[in-house]
């Protein structure tokens, strides 16, 4: 499913025009530089929890050596910050069975 069948699938859920159930999925998961809820949310480093559903949330890598496959040199490879999610534990349920 993309952004789009997920727009379409939320107005004929809620009743909602195709246009504002597209307006509200874009405010909530475009990740465009300031846009985007949980995007804004990460970027402050808040969490983003949605009860049964997940959370999303980012995590720091410290920087550390690496080594290039190709030539083998050691390579610094620089800190990071990556968003991850964890699902909570009605939706592991629901896909499990």
């Amino acid at each position: 499913m993309n952004k789009t069948e997920l727009a379409q699938k939320l107005a004929k859920k809620t009743g909602l025009s195709f246009k504002d159930a597209k307006a509200a999925v874009d405010n909530i998961f475009d990740a465009r530089p300031g846009k985007g809820i949980i995007a804004i949310e990460l970027d402050a480093g808040r969490k983003v929890t949605v009860p049964g559903f997940g959370t999303f949330s980012t995590v720091s890598r410290s920087a550390r050596m690496g080594r290039n496959p190709k030539t083998g040199a050691r390579i610094q490879i620089p800190a990071k910050k990556y968003p991850t999610f964890r699902a909570g534990k009605t939706l592991k349920d629901r896909v499990s069975r």
